[in-house]
């Protein structure tokens, strides 16, 4: 009965030789939807425009206590419980400030306005 069912499913593959082809393209197009939904989501600056990079980068100065000088960032973040006037006074930790590095380097190559 076993060896029966085989043969059936090979005389099957054997009418329609395309249906395995179908198969590993269906397998292969379902791989690619949480790469492409995660793309979608915008989940990172590769995917931020300038005004959201500057947000981001600013809200990190803000968190550790940056004492805002151009009208919009204290217009955006307030200075209310600033510590730093400096900019290089800010303690960053090692992610954050990499984190700022990336977002500069984003904000370097779509041209932002500083």
């Amino acid at each position: 009965m076993r060896h029966l069912r085989l043969n059936q499913r090979h005389e099957a593959r054997k009418r329609n030789p395309n249906m395995r082809l179908l198969r590993i393209a269906t397998l292969a197009a379902l791989a690619m939807v949480p790469i492409i939904e995660a793309a979608k989501a915008g989940d990172g600056p590769e995917f931020w425009n300038c005004g959201e990079l500057w947000q981001q980068r600013n809200q990190i100065y803000k968190d550790q206590g940056y004492c805002f000088r151009t009208a919009r960032a204290i217009r955006a973040f307030g200075n209310g419980g600033c510590r730093y006037d400096e900019i290089n006074d800010v303690p960053l930790s090692a992610n954050q400030r990499r984190d700022v590095a990336e977002i500069q380097r984003y904000e370097r190559m779509r041209g932002c306005p500083r």
